[in-house]
């Protein structure tokens, strides 16, 4: 079980999937925030330092590869997991070029998912 205190944040525009990824994220100990859209999470982000960030690439307003920028762009980079029902090649590729830690389709597995969270939440190796 994770340490408590480690909060992963969901964005996802769809109320159905923010809940289940909420409840199973949350039965796995960690604590969970649900964010409708990038731009509800990015004004809140500063102030709540998640450790992980899933989110969805397809969202109104601002896309996952905008949102998955601004965090890019942030003091401190956050790791990031992106789920979507679009797997295509460019969307996949796109995703991990920026610094996404895992790429999952949906729907999600949720044993699957979780993995990527833990594994999102430790360090990348150095190249010293």
């Amino acid at each position: 079980m994770p340490p408590t205190g480690v909060l992963i944040a969901v964005v996802d525009d769809e109320e159905s999937v923010r809940k289940a990824l909420g409840r199973l994220i949350g039965s796995a100990g960690f604590d969970v925030l649900t964010f409708a859209s990038g731009v509800e999470f990015l004004s809140a982000a500063r102030e709540l330092s998640p450790q992980c960030v899933v989110l969805d690439v397809r969202m109104p307003h601002m896309d996952g590869f905008e949102l998955q920028q601004a965090l890019l762009r942030g003091d401190r980079p956050v790791p990031v997991v992106v789920i979507t029902g679009d797997d295509s090649p460019e969307c996949r590729a796109r995703a991990l070029r920026h610094g996404a830690r895992a790429y999952l389709r949906k729907p999600v597995d949720g044993a699957q998912l979780l993995d990527a969270i833990q594994s999102a939440l430790c360090p990348l190796p150095t190249h010293d």
